[in-house]
């Protein structure tokens, strides 16, 4: 990966971002999520395709998929076909994995293999949609151990998200899980684990602003909303305490790098922040550059 020549890493693209076939989930909850990752009525964007995307704008993507099999009863997409895309595309494309942390020794051993043998940088955890509570020590301690050892990195979704609302119940998906303050918790137990919160952390985006300005290895990604609509103090903070742990991420399909760069551009935000956000803050993250 040319790193000079890159305008951008977005931390936050999906692959395959609905359920093939959807088995046991709720018909509903499926048509909900494909409105959401704005998929419903056409062809899901291939890796390929997502790869061929950044590239016309000379820019690269963390790209993953969620494993959400033990909550929702449907087959993931697999981690090794994500990893084997980016592989493929590696001039833009860099994998992250999602193991369901309900998958126990299986799981642990899983995550360290794809580390080792196919070059996954991070993970991506989803706890509203996977049903857990990221600081329960029992289900999920044992992946971030191997996290932390291979010094890969722990993207969790955090706040409110839009797969499911409008469906009766949300479709059964309970937003508690997605407090960041959980996160608080394994930031503190592992504190050389490198962690990235997902957007802004809508209702507690103040909890998540603590959180990452309280531990080091804490970052928040951008991504899910346009930042025309971002709260004052993540701007704020994005300009100050924060200035080197804050990252772009689109949440592509959802939301377009190109509306979010628009929108990004039209914030108040120091000349001197702009590249540390869109570029150089992930370059670190990732081990892209040495500086």
């Amino acid at each position: 990966m040319d790193l000079e020549s890159l305008t951008a890493i977005d931390v936050h693209t999906h692959a395959e971002v609905s359920s093939r076939g959807h088995s046991s989930l709720d018909d509903d909850l499926h048509d909900a999520s494909a409105a959401y990752f704005r998929t419903e009525g056409k062809r899901k964007p291939t890796i390929e395709e997502t790869a061929a995307y950044y590239r016309e704008r000379n820019m690269a993507a963390v790209i993953f998929t969620v494993d959400a099999e033990s909550a929702t009863g449907t087959a993931p997409v697999p981690n090794e076909e994500v990893a084997e895309g980016a592989a493929a595309n590696a001039d833009v494309l860099i994998p992250f994995a999602s193991v369901d942390p309900f998958r126990g020794k299986a799981g642990i051993r899983q995550a360290r293999r794809l580390v080792e043998e196919y070059g996954v940088r991070g993970f991506k955890f989803h706890p509203s949609i996977q049903g857990f509570f990221p600081n329960d020590r029992a289900v999920a301690y044992g992946l971030y151990e191997v996290i932390e050892e291979t010094g890969t990195i722990a993207l969790f979704h955090t706040g409110q998200t839009g797969i499911g609302a409008g469906v009766p119940g949300g479709g059964g998906i309970r937003l508690k899980y997605s407090n960041p303050l959980h996160v608080d918790d394994v930031a503190a137990d592992f504190p050389h684990l490198k962690i990235i919160l997902a957007h802004p952390s809508f209702p507690w985006q103040d909890e998540a602003l603590a959180v990452a300005t309280h531990k080091p290895g804490v970052h928040i990604d951008l991504s899910g909303w346009s930042p025309k609509y971002f709260p004052p103090q993540l701007v704020h903070y994005a300009n100050t305490l924060l200035r080197d742990k804050v990252l772009f991420g689109s949440d592509f399909p959802v939301l377009t790098p190109d509306r979010w760069l628009a929108d990004f551009e039209k914030l108040p935000i120091k000349d001197e922040v702009r590249p540390k956000i869109l570029k150089e803050n992930a370059a670190r993250l990732l081990g892209l550059t040495t500086s």
